[in-house]
């Protein structure tokens, strides 16, 4: 299984409930001046951030924004920049596909974080080490008295707003609301980095779960069909964390190996931790190895179920990578023969653990992947990930 290429494209946030602040800096004649509007959409334990750069009279080849928290934020996910955090200071950098910022020209990207207590907003923006200037803003732009909301905006807001019900307190929750074009964007991205063919992703507002809208994968046949929409993890995949999502499709698992799921493990040389099937039953493979979860022997096989069909079906797990375990349900009910739990079960995780396992995963792709020429159309909707159970 291969990561993921292409641009993210941005998240439009909702005006309910959100906030901006303007950071503007005077010309420097040694240095560029830059400017920075950070609109952030919040709720009880999480928040989103839209943030556009706009450099000065220096044009730039590369760039980095650099700002601190003043509590308890920490950044989750991005899109359209790498976003990295140490304790409360956090660097956004550009990306190959809009590293150049020419003098005038302005960028955007966002983010996803969670935070207790108040959601201050960053006022020491720099770009490439220059500040931005004090916090004063413009008289035409939007007012930066900070304000805290505590409740989430209405679930009427047609764009990016508070977690749809039913995610507890994940830090990644998105049941597609938001999406106004015909292929996912904000944090999803869409593609597979060198195996692609005739598999399509798209936004779907025919069919879906809850709300009006899913994304539905036209998957095909064969090897170089791949074709996924996948989200960063940010810090939540080198932890013990939880995944949740509805997951809908028409032909029922095959015999051959596929997968409908997967996440890039750095300490598996990059390879990916996959889930999908395999002889009619639903299974977890290893790419390093090929390892399945089950086995895939016939008592192997009988301790894991099939997906259903023509059907919303919830597809929960729980990976702890420091503790090298995992567990799955189906529809709130957890499948022995998809648990890793420490201990050699014959027929179940033995070959699993024949070396040691402690994942660290970067990102969550779902879609669809064939190793034959099993094809599959299936939607996915109400995605969420977080730090305790979600549940369905």
């Amino acid at each position: 299984m291969n990561r993921f290429a292409g641009a993210l494209a941005g998240l439009c946030l909702a005006a309910a409930g959100t906030t901006a602040v303007v950071v503007a800096a005077e010309p420097a004649a040694a240095a560029p001046a830059c400017s920075v509007v950070y609109r952030v959409n919040q709720w009880q334990s999480g928040y989103t951030a839209d943030i556009t750069v706009t450099n000065g009279a220096t044009a730039l080849s590369s760039w980095a924004l650099t700002w601190h928290y003043s509590g308890t934020q920490s950044v989750t996910s991005a899109w359209n920049a790498t976003v990295r955090q140490t304790g409360n200071a956090v660097t956004a950098e550009s990306l190959p596909y809009n590293a150049a910022l020419p003098a005038g020209g302005s960028v955007s990207f966002g983010l996803q974080g969670t935070y207790s207590g108040t959601n201050a907003e960053p006022t020491d923006f720099a770009l490439n080490g220059v500040s931005c200037g004090d916090t004063a803003p413009p008289t035409t732009t939007t007012p930066t008295t900070p304000t805290t909301t505590t409740t989430p905006p209405p679930p009427t807001t047609p764009t990016s707003g508070p977690p749809p019900a039913g995610c507890a307190g994940a830090a990644i929750c998105d049941d597609f609301e938001q999406q106004t074009g015909g292929t996912p964007g904000g944090r999803w991205t869409v593609g597979a980095a060198n195996c692609t063919g005739t598999g399509t992703v798209a936004v779907d507002s025919t069919v879906a779960h809850s709300g009006s809208r899913s994304v539905k994968v036209t998957g095909q046949g064969g090897y170089c069909n791949h074709a996924f929409l996948g989200t960063s993890l940010g810090s939540l995949g080198s932890g013990a964390f939880y995944g949740r999502f509805w997951v809908r499709h028409t032909t029922a698992l095959p015999t051959g190996h596929v997968a409908f799921m997967a996440m890039r493990d750095t300490v598996d040389g990059g390879r990916d931790l996959r889930a999908g099937g395999q002889n009619r039953a639903l299974q977890w493979n290893r790419e390093s190895d090929d390892a399945t979860l089950p086995a895939q022997s016939p008592a192997g096989v009988a301790q894991s179920v099939p997906l259903p069909t023509s059907t919303w079906s919830c597809f929960e797990f729980q990976l702890d990578g420091p503790g090298g375990k995992l567990r799955t349900w189906l529809g709130s009910t957890e499948v022995p023969g998809l648990v890793v739990d420490g201990v050699p079960t014959p027929d179940v995780d033995q070959q699993w653990l024949g070396r040691a396992w402690h994942p660290a995963v970067t990102d969550l792709r779902l879609g669809w992947e064939s190793y034959a020429g099993d094809a599959d159309t299936l939607w996915f909707d109400d995605v969420a990930v977080g730090t305790s159970r979600i549940g369905c």
